[in-house]
């Protein structure tokens, strides 16, 4: 790539913006930058975009020179557009629509007055009053860089030292964000002893004031004028300090998330806070420590990035459904069993649980947002799933977190209540306290996985509880009193307390949760591990063939990818199905059952109140989402119910779980261990070693006694030994 000098590139920038021609949407021909520093000259615009796919169009050279040194060509950049500005204006007065456009007027004016007074030189007087007032000052515009749509969208631990002062793209979620704040740009000090006026460029976030006035009728009077601000006639900018991490699928297995601090300004501020997922568009540049920061080491310099642009992925799944979809992806999503289809595609390793994955599938897909005068009815599907070790509980959790477009995972003893909602840091600009976003934050319109949940502290869970319901966090510490928007579905693993699920208590005692916060989610699965001599030959021989074969076992159903699935539920989300009035009778009948189940089944049922209601109209919206209706159905609701009804039906089969597992009665305790016992010789075991080895199992003496006299026939007692004949 060559470099261009100085002239060169002045020239070659003044050609692209007077003569770069795009057709608009009528397919008119129009001078796309030269109308819009027509704009800027008359301040009906402030930012000038140039998109370097329209650099490259126009002159290949100069866009390789850009992308070899984006710091220098900016610059030059802001040159051309400000000698085009000023012949946009001509000598026409620069329009007055601020404090500082009514200074550099008067200012310009009085100067031009004075030189004309001097040499009676219309245009020298000009030129000299414009070049004696800072360009930096005189400049009403800003300009920025945009990089083309094919550029790779780099994570910050693939920025490196080769890109420092080159534009990069870069990708990740804001996890903190400032306020916006005035920059200096340029300081005008007035001299109260000769009333000359200084001008003082910025550069960077710190400055050293200018103390002595550096006319030449102070220094040759020796007055030592003291230079005084002049806040009406300096420069400032809108300036945003912006941190942004590293996305989930950019960090690898082991390692921590990175961060980068972009440095936003000008109209770019504002467009993003905590939780959004961005696209960044600018330049790497080095900060050198100051200060006690730069006793660690000398040689180590901080990077930012200087942004340039700011597209918010905000809507980032609306964005991926524009991609069409191919005639055999049609005819995959349109088959009458797509809900089947998508249900087993989650997760295919797992055995079973059918219809968890369908209840997990509806929670992708989420239910309808309400508001009905002011109230908010959330439409995000809670979900826990309550079982023994080893059902897959996090395997299921892992895989909705990688299948999910946003998505956080954590662990409840991993976790905080201030790491799951927002903690209270310091701004390492102003000093100020600030908020960085938790891991429900982030996942704002995406899904938050917690695995063991029932390991979080009491403290911490209750965080959880506006979140749940409310879909916001209210945050009042370190004079701070906001809410944040945390609009997402909590999908929980817990284990019971005991280790294993004991039938004879509650669930609320079993997983030792409240029932205020149970009553939050929509479904609670118990997933229980019941020896079953059919289920676990079945279970046995999948394990065995997803190990040695790498992938499920083919059946009718060939599952999905995962992007396949990602754009077929974007498409279901932009589906808003209701609920017509015939379909409500079915409703409240289901939820008087509900009720008086509950009533009846107290030991046993988990508290059911409204909340149960609406979860059914959720699941129902979802599963009528699920196949692209905008109203909802019959069926629809039956799914819900079934669903609900499921999950009923996992906690009240436990009786019989526990009836499986009643003790035997300890006679045929005694007779096996009777025959256990025996020696091979004699056909009998001693009397006192039996005792001692049914004390042993929690029994007494008289069961043995019992055994004797239950079995006659078989069992005889001699010389303190007791003879089998079996």
């Amino acid at each position: 790539m060559s470099i261009l000098d100085y002239d060169q590139a002045r020239e070659r920038f003044t050609d692209f913006f007077q003569t770069f021609i795009r057709p608009d949407e009528n397919g008119d021909k129009t001078f796309v930058y030269a109308d819009k520093i027509r704009s800027v000259a008359h301040r009906e615009e402030t930012a000038v975009f140039v998109d370097l796919d329209d650099v490259q169009q126009h002159d290949e050279e100069l866009y390789d020179a850009i992308r070899k040194n984006s710091s220098r060509y900016h610059l030059l950049a802001y040159d051309v557009v400000d000698k085009l500005v000023q012949d946009a204006i001509g000598d026409n007065p620069p329009p007055v629509k601020d404090a500082l456009d009514a200074f550099l007027y008067q200012r310009v004016f009085m100067e031009n007055q004075q030189h004309q007074a001097a040499d009676g030189n219309d245009g020298a007087a000009n030129n000299d009053a414009k070049k004696k007032i800072p360009a930096k000052l005189m400049r009403r515009f800003e300009l920025y860089f945009r990089t083309p749509d094919v550029d790779k969208n780099l994570a910050a631990r693939e920025i490196l030292a080769e890109h420092v002062g080159k534009l990069v793209t870069m990708r990740g979620v804001v996890i903190r964000a400032s306020e916006v704040m005035p920059l200096v740009n340029v300081i005008t000090y007035l001299c109260d002893a000769c009333g000359c006026e200084v001008y003082q460029d910025v550069n960077g976030p710190t400055y050293s004031p200018t103390l002595t006035c550096p006319s030449k009728d102070c220094q040759e009077s020796k007055a030592n004028g003291r230079l005084e601000l002049q806040l009406r006639g300096s420069s400032f900018l809108k300036y945003q300090e912006v941190r942004v991490q590293e996305m989930s699928d950019q960090v690898p297995v082991g390692s921590i998330p990175r961060a980068l601090t972009i440095r936003v300004t000008g109209e770019n501020t504002r467009l993003c806070q905590p939780g959004d997922h961005i696209k960044v568009c600018g330049i790497l540049l080095p900060q050198l420590r100051t200060g006690y920061k730069n006793t660690g080491g000398a040689l180590v310099a901080d990077v930012f990035l200087d942004c340039h642009s700011i597209e918010n992925m905000r809507m980032e799944e609306d964005k991926e459904i524009t991609t069409e979809f191919s005639e055999e992806e049609i005819a995959t999503v349109s088959r009458p069993d797509i809900y089947e289809l998508l249900a087993y595609s989650i997760a295919p390793e797992i055995f079973g649980h059918t219809d968890v994955k369908k209840s997990l599938l509806l929670a992708l897909v989420g239910g309808v947002d309400k508001n009905t005068n002011g109230m908010k009815i959330r439409g995000a599907l809670n979900i826990i799933l309550v079982g023994d070790p080893g059902v897959a509980k996090s395997q299921l959790l892992g895989y909705v977190d990688r299948l999910a477009v946003r998505s956080q995972y954590t662990t409840g003893r991993g976790s905080s209540g201030v790491g799951l909602t927002a903690a209270v840091v310091k701004d390492p600009v102003t000093g100020e306290m600030t908020l960085e976003g938790g891991a429900l934050v982030l996942a704002d319109r995406g899904i938050c996985c917690i695995d063991e949940f029932d390991k979080m502290l009491e403290s911490d869970r209750t965080a959880i509880h506006e979140v749940m319901e409310q879909q916001t966090i209210s945050i009042s510490k370190a004079g701070i009193n906001t809410s944040l928007n945390a609009r997402v579905s909590i999908l929980a693993a817990a284990n019971p307390a005991f280790g294993r699920y004991n039938s004879k208590k509650t669930v609320e005692e079993n997983v030792q949760l409240p029932a205020a916060l149970l009553s939050r989610f929509d479904l609670l699965w118990l997933i229980q591990d019941v020896p079953d001599q059919e289920n676990d030959k079945r279970i046995a021989e999948h394990i065995a063939y997803v190990h040695m074969k790498g992938h499920e076992p083919e059946t009718n159903l060939k599952p999905l990818s995962m992007q396949l699935i990602r754009r077929y539920i974007a498409l279901c989300k932009k589906h808003n199905p209701v609920i017509p009035s015939y379909l409500q009778k079915r409703l409240v009948e289901k939820y008087v059952e509900l009720r008086e189940n509950a009533r009846e089944n107290m030991e046993t049922s988990v508290f059911t109140s409204p909340r149960n209601l609406l979860a059914v109209v959720r699941m129902a919206t979802a599963h009528a989402r699920l196949h692209l209706r905008e109203k909802v159905e019959e069926c629809d609701i039956d799914e819900a119910l079934r669903l609900l009804d499921a999950c009923k039906a996992s906690i009240e089969s436990s009786k019989d779980v526990a009836a499986r597992r009643r003790p035997k009665d300890p006679v045929d305790v005694v007779f096996d261990l009777i025959r256990s016992l025996l020696d091979a010789d004699s056909q009998s075991v001693a009397r006192n070693k039996l005792i001692q080895e049914v004390e042993q199992r929690g029994l007494t003496g008289d069961a043995v006694d019992k055994c004797l006299q239950r079995y006659p026939d078989v069992l005889t007692v001699d010389h303190g030994r007791i003879l089998c004949s079996i």
